[in-house]
């Protein structure tokens, strides 16, 4: 028997795979797939994704929030956590949090043969910027012209 709202089975929403970023970074997340649960059940202020990360992939480039708290709960196989301390092994059961405003850049990576699949929770500030850790990653997400918008880290437009 189908669920009603409030209720909701993941299952039965059409896994999304893109991504804003610019070559060479795209095809390093992708084809990873997203299902905006939070978004189907008509959440405007918390934005939870129900993610699954195929082996050998990013859940992005490795980064921070200037205004928006960010939660992972691992549900299934397990990723590698990337953060200026370094690198640790998260498994189902496990979960880490980014407070909003902290520079400390986080990244997911599939280093198994496995797909991993986890929750990604925000809080969807409207004023929140995404800047990028790495040095060799030319990215910064920004306000422009109709939004947000990914740039070069010097501002100018990909």
């Amino acid at each position: 028997m189908p669920l009603e709202k409030p209720a909701l089975d993941p299952r039965t929403l059409e896994p999304v795979s893109r991504s804003n970023y610019p070559e060479p970074y795209r095809s390093r997340v992708l084809p990873r797939e997203r299902r905006a649960l939070g978004a189907a059940l008509g959440l405007t202020r918390l934005g939870i994704n129900h993610t699954t990360l195929p082996p050998g992939k990013e859940s992005s480039m490795r980064h921070y929030h200037t205004h928006e708290d960010e939660f992972v709960f691992v549900l299934e196989g397990e990723v590698v956590l990337r953060t200026d301390a370094g690198e640790q092994v998260l498994t189902a059961g496990m979960c880490a949090g980014f407070p909003a405003g902290s520079t400390d850049g986080h990244q997911l990576i599939n280093r198994s043969n496995a797909p991993a699949v986890y929750l990604e929770v925000s809080d969807r500030n409207p004023e929140d910027l995404a800047y990028y850790s790495d040095p060799d990653v030319d990215l910064a997400w920004t306000h422009g012209e109709g939004g947000r918008r990914i740039t070069h880290r010097d501002g100018t437009p990909y």
